[in-house]
């Protein structure tokens, strides 16, 4: 039997085959990256890259799929790593800086680019890029109640005032509300085509799309 029985049953072999050899690079292996990759390499996906520096701090331990044991070890390693134990996928880390400099070297040519980052450097980076590169990428990004999932066409980077995450309030249920819906989005495209861009409210459990007039 399958290690993705349900989900075969769910989203049909020919969408399984489909994710099994789609490409997707993931950047960033924090709240959202780690989590994210956790979903896609457990759905089907086999072709998964994940690009992050850093390296897991206990206060990374309510938000992110790690372990005390894995403290001061690199994220994208110990993803990989656990992700293979359990599923036998294999999944490129790269454990870089990614910079305007080694952006197209790190990304390479994926499907899809998925940008976690919680720096507004690496989103640009990763987001002009992908612009000049004509590759598909989705934008994910939180901030205390609230959380969107965006394609490259309507992402604005935010601004670097406030350029890190992890010194905000951050509840874990808003990290896997944001996790399940690009998840969802992403299959969606993979399937169909289809781009969908939403927003994801904590307080009223509320998600929608995405206006670009509103902001």
């Amino acid at each position: 039997m399958s290690i993705f029985f349900h989900e075969q049953l769910y989203r049909t072999p020919e969408v399984m085959a489909k994710l099994k050899n789609f490409s997707v690079t993931v950047c960033g292996a924090g709240a959202l990256g780690a989590n994210l990759t956790e979903s896609l390499a457990r759905t089907g996906f086999g072709k998964l890259k994940v690009i992050d520096r850093d390296r897991i701090e206990e206060r990374n331990l309510s938000t992110q799929p790690y372990y005390r044991s894995d403290i001061g070890a690199f994220k994208a390693k110990i993803i990989a790593n656990s992700l293979y134990r359990a599923l036998g996928t294999k999944i490129e880390a790269r454990s870089q800086e990614l910079t305007s400099a080694n952006v197209a070297q790190l990304l390479g040519q994926p499907n899809v680019v998925i940008d976690t980052f919680d720096n507004s450097i690496g989103r640009q980076a990763v987001k002009d890029c992908c612009t000049n590169a004509n590759i598909p990428c989705l934008h994910i990004g939180m901030a205390s109640g609230y959380a969107e999932v965006i394609w490259n066409e309507n992402y604005r980077v935010p601004s670097p005032a406030n350029d890190d995450i992890c010194d905000y309030p951050l509840a874990r249920n808003l990290v896997t509300l944001a996790v399940a819906v690009a998840s969802e989005v992403l299959i969606n495209f993979v399937a169909g085509g289809e781009k969908q861009s939403l927003t994801v409210t904590l307080g009223d459990f509320a998600i929608k799309p995405f206006d670009s007039v509103e902001f």
